[in-house]
């Protein structure tokens, strides 16, 4: 049987074999400029409260299964994203591009700043007031703390920040938190430990703060070098969050882990080489680590990697990072949606 579907753009009708698609209270057909995230800029975790969440999620849930069965959709044809990476990026400006595009709009990409008028002595508020005359959204990345609220406090149009230097990463933290409850199905009660570089990782920074809003226990393992700044450390403390702090990751330790969160040592970011010759390498997660792991918990990891776990632990179904750039597809398609007044 076929079914008739009305076309959200021209009103005229469409064909396709899918059943009839349910009434949804996250993805409704037309704008909603009432929308509580229409309009807004994406900045930083601290903006979302465990209702907001349930909300993303919501929307991100949907857009998995809209994928699983159609592929693309056509909810912001005639929209347009305007991406600015003012740093390299291989995940999440294309994690932003296919969602932009899954949901039928189009991409202004700008991944080689070296290039444009920035080269040239461009201020970056003058950069994204330029850049929204072309396009509907802005996410943009940059090398400095701050950045992204600068861009928003010129923007007329919405800007979601990719990363500012090694600030905030909202976006990853929220697919993060996506893959955890996809994968697990619950946040309340269970034991994150992250490892690796929680100094300089802008992931680990958001991703310990959405957590705050959770009944979680928290493990931090890291050289005292690569330690998680103080304040953040004082955020949790502030909250009465359980956390803990190792420089060895144990086999009692990782027998209690029910996420183990993995992040590389960031070269790019040492101003002297020789303190990252005396960090790089500090750990590598083997199939040998993880044989005091439980047999239900996962092993994420933002991604890049360069050696901090081993390849012949990707065969192990508890390693969830690849499945984890798939879940940001959806979150970042429900974000998108979202500002736009499509959620």
């Amino acid at each position: 049987m076929t079914d008739h579907y009305p076309d959200k753009e021209n009103g005229t009708k469409t064909r396709s074999s899918q059943p009839p698609r349910k009434k949804s209270p996250h993805v409704p057909f037309g704008d909603m400029r009432t929308a509580p995230w229409y309009g807004k800029d994406i900045i930083s975790v601290r903006q979302f409260t465990s209702a907001d969440l349930d909300y993303v999620f919501g929307v991100a849930h949907e857009m998995r299964e809209m994928v699983e069965r159609v592929g693309t959709f056509d909810l912001l044809k005639g929209k347009i994203l305007a991406s600015l990476f003012y740093e390299p990026s291989t995940r999440t400006s294309a994690s932003f591009t296919a969602a932009m595009e899954r949901l039928g709009g189009s991409v202004i990409p700008i991944n080689e700043v070296t290039y444009s008028s920035v080269a040239k002595g461009e201020s970056l508020p003058d950069t994204v007031r330029t850049l929204e005359c072309y396009a509907d959204v802005i996410v943009l990345r940059h090398k400095e703390v701050g950045s992204a609220a600068q861009a928003a406090k010129y923007a007329k149009k919405p800007v979601i920040n990719a990363g500012d230097g090694t600030g905030e990463h909202p976006t990853q933290a929220l697919l993060d938190l996506f893959t955890i409850r996809e994968e697990l199905e619950i946040f309340e009660g269970i034991t994150v430990t992250m490892i690796g570089d929680l100094r300089y990782g802008r992931t680990v920074h958001s991703l310990a703060r959405l957590l705050k809003l959770f009944n979680v226990r928290l493990n931090f393992v890291a050289p005292e070098l690569l330690r998680l700044p103080l304040g953040i450390v004082q955020e949790l403390a502030e909250n009465g969050t359980p956390a803990n702090y190792y420089e060895a990751l144990s086999p009692e330790l990782i027998a209690r882990t029910d996420v183990l969160y993995v992040t590389r040592v960031q070269k790019e970011r040492f101003e002297n080489p020789e303190d990252y010759d005396k960090v790089k390498g500090s750990y590598v997660i083997t199939p040998e680590t993880l044989k005091q792991a439980k047999d239900k918990m996962i092993v994420m990891h933002p991604l890049p990697r360069v050696g901090e776990i081993s390849m012949e632990v990707d065969d192990d179904p508890r390693a969830a990072y690849f499945r984890q750039m798939e879940y940001g597809l959806y979150v970042r398609m429900a974000l998108l949606a979202m500002v736009l007044g499509k959620a």
